[in-house]
């Protein structure tokens, strides 16, 4: 099994070049630092513990400025095991998100969002009663058991408080590897509210991958004037306004003598 933890960005959509719609799940993927690496031996079953998002020292434990020293790093804000992981690790090595390819099934765990003390009909999915002709059961719970056990059975469906659960939604697919910018596009919804921290490992059920579907990018095109040339030469405003000034010296020379001429004759 192979993971890497990262922090969920928010929900978008990308188009394939077949036409199709994908919604799609960002998630920010920071390289993670292997800060512990786990035995048999040692500690009875092998794991390695993965470290993301760096923390200030004056935030932190000497406990855990220690543990970083360790394995040549800083502090960490967010820690996690993953147990029999693909490959062999050093202690301060790296895993950047092209440890995924693209097509490739993942499962993702995450803590879903908290909705507070909620009724049975939002927190379970039950049904309401008739809400005209004179009922007076709408949205309560129902029934709590029967007399004979004088207490509520263990396991009845009550009103309470929900959200703030450790959820995984599996078979999730690879949309988007990016490691200049580090992040991944998942298909689908995952747990958990923005900025919340996500564990992406290999589907548990799911193996093989899926043929990569071909996302369209988009670029920016730059506008470049194109200059037209021409057989003939392009006069200047200075040409013009010359050969105006010449053509208006002429006319009014020839106007004078005109003049003069007409005088002599009288």
């Amino acid at each position: 099994m192979k993971g890497i933890l990262g922090r969920k960005v928010g929900m978008t959509q990308v188009f394939t070049k077949d036409g199709k719609l994908v919604p799609v799940t960002v998630v920010s993927v920071e390289p993670n630092v292997v800060t512990q690496i786990k035995t048999v031996e040692n500690d009875g079953y092998n794991a390695i513990q993965l470290a993301t998002v760096d923390k200030k020292a004056k935030n932190a434990t000497k406990a855990s400025i220690g543990h970083a020293k360790k394995a040549n790093t800083t502090p960490k804000r967010y820690l996690k095991e993953i147990r029999d992981y693909e490959g062999t690790y050093n202690l301060g090595d790296t895993i950047s998100a092209d440890i995924f390819t693209v097509g490739e099934y993942v499962d993702v765990t995450g803590t879903s969002k908290g909705q507070g003390t909620e009724g049975v009909i939002k927190r379970w999915n039950q049904s309401r009663g008739p809400m005209a002709h004179g009922s007076r059961y709408h949205r309560r719970p129902g029934s709590l058991g029967t007399m004979l056990p004088m207490h509520v059975l263990k396991g009845k469906k009550l009103p309470g408080h929900m959200g703030v659960e450790t959820t995984t939604i599996q078979n999730l697919e690879i949309i988007e590897v990016n490691v200049a910018e580090n992040y991944i596009l998942v298909s689908g919804n995952i747990p958990g509210a923005k900025k919340s921290l996500v564990l992406i490992k290999s589907a548990a059920k799911k193996k093989g991958t899926n043929t990569p579907k071909e996302v369209l990018t988009y670029t920016e095109e730059t506008v470049v004037d194109e200059v037209v040339e021409s057989a003939e030469p392009v006069e200047t405003v200075e040409e013009t306004v010359e050969e105006t000034t010449e053509k208006v010296a002429e006319e009014a020379t020839e106007a004078e003598a005109t003049e003069e001429n007409q005088g002599e004759s009288k």
